[in-house]
């Protein structure tokens, strides 16, 4: 019986454990804003793990199209090449934020010196081709834990999240992500989609329309933190 009870105890605290590192919204172990309290239809979209020289000059031509702005969370290693992409970002009054140079499937178990250098390497290339200071940072893969919660203060980042996960990311139909956000959705939310994905540019076409057929209004990012 006390074994069994063990067993038990041990399950639980794994479990609460993998709950705390996955759900970026339960912030135990780093506060990240997910959402604005408002009562106002407006929305947020980001992007993660850009720049992607075939598919992110596409979504950027959607957005241009529907005048719409978003904040662009960018991997480091994937900056050089594509610095004339993240200069056309902020010419378009889009935003961008550090999404860790190597986002390393590892990244999470780095040690705190590890860690740091790698988002401050992120961090130097993004501002060396912007000329702007990058205090916005996303979590690779939303992970948290408290190695990360240390280096996002040190460094004194803000810590991005969402409240709605698209999962655009994962082989599902584009009517199943309409679907998701549409049910997700409330004033002050924060997508997350992926614009180096196939086909990036007309679900985000689907989702504007979306939105605009619920009554919502795309605003940028600083606004909601605001």
């Amino acid at each position: 019986m006390i074994i069994i009870c063990l067993v038990l105890a041990s399950l639980l605290i794994l479990s609460f454990l993998v709950y705390a590192s996955y759900s970026i919204q339960a912030g135990i172990y780093l506060r990240s804003f997910c959402r604005k309290r408002t009562t106002e239809k407006i929305v947020a979209l980001t992007f993660d793990d850009g720049p992607d020289s075939i598919q992110t000059p596409k979504v950027l031509r959607i957005l241009q199209e529907y005048q719409t702005t978003a904040c662009f969370f960018c991997i480091g290693h994937k900056i050089k090449g594509n610095e004339m992409l993240l200069q056309q970002m902020i010419t378009e009054g889009h935003m961008i934020g550090n999404h860790s140079y190597s986002h390393s499937g590892l990244f999470p178990l780095y040690g705190l010196s590890k860690m740091k250098k790698d988002l401050q390497t992120c961090q130097c290339e993004l501002e060396r081709v912007t000329s702007q200071p990058m205090t916005l940072f996303r979590p690779p893969f939303g992970v948290t834990n408290p190695t990360i919660a240390k280096a996002v203060r040190q460094l004194g980042y803000t810590s991005i999240g969402w409240n709605i996960r698209s999962l655009d990311t994962q082989q599902t139909t584009p009517d199943k992500i309409l679907d998701r956000i549409r049910k997700g959705l409330k004033p002050g939310s924060i997508i997350l989609l992926h614009d180096r994905m196939p086909g990036s540019e007309l679900l985000v076409k689907q989702i504007l329309d979306v939105l605009k057929e619920q009554g919502y209004t795309v605003v940028r990012l600083d606004k909601l933190l605001a």
